[in-house]
């Protein structure tokens, strides 16, 4: 079949390829187009993948031959609602979910508790290591009062300036039950 004078197969390639290369262009450069929060179905992810998924499905089936346009254009739509529903939710949204960054702050380590793998010299500096979310951290540190600490103490972290995390001997509060 014809259209304008071109082939129905010869459109479907063009879609695709269109399709395929506005897809390309929007993960390179989608997130300074980011529309923000809105329809999902307005979603351009969702757009690009429908149009991309309907092409190339309706590309291999006039290339298989034996079904009329009409129903190519059926089953192509239709397979290409149903993949990009899928695709929407099992990987669109969690991926939107998702964690964005593992990064910490410096003022999220105040009052965290820590082990020494570094002993703290008396006016030196030794290293600890925490752990959170987002792995394990090693930092350096000196003793909040210039005290000495050993290594495998656990500290507990009181200040930070200048990037060394000042901290004390940890000390766990017990509640003791009186008899």
């Amino acid at each position: 079949m014809e259209l304008f004078g071109v082939g129905v197969e010869q459109i479907y390639m063009y879609g695709l390829l269109i399709a395929a290369g506005l897809t390309l262009l929007y993960v390179l450069f989608g997130d300074m187009a980011d529309a923000g929060e809105g329809l999902p179905l307005l979603n351009p992810a969702v757009l690009l993948a429908f149009f991309t998924l309907f092409f190339a499905i309706a590309f291999v089936l006039e290339k298989a031959g034996g079904l009329n346009s009409a129903s190519i254009i059926l089953i192509s739509a239709t397979a290409a609602v149903v993949l990009d529903f899928l695709l929407y939710f099992f990987v669109l949204l969690p991926l939107k979910s998702a964690e964005s960054s593992i990064a910490y702050t410096e003022e999220s380590l105040l009052g965290q508790v820590a082990r020494v793998i570094i002993p703290i010299p008396v006016d030196g500096y030794g290293e600890v290591v925490l752990e959170t979310y987002g792995g394990m951290i090693s930092k350096r540190a000196a003793g909040y009062d210039n005290e000495p600490i050993a290594q495998d103490e656990q500290v507990l972290i009181i200040d930070i300036a200048d990037g060394t995390l000042y901290v004390r001997e940890y000390e766990p509060f017990v509640l003791r039950n009186k008899k």
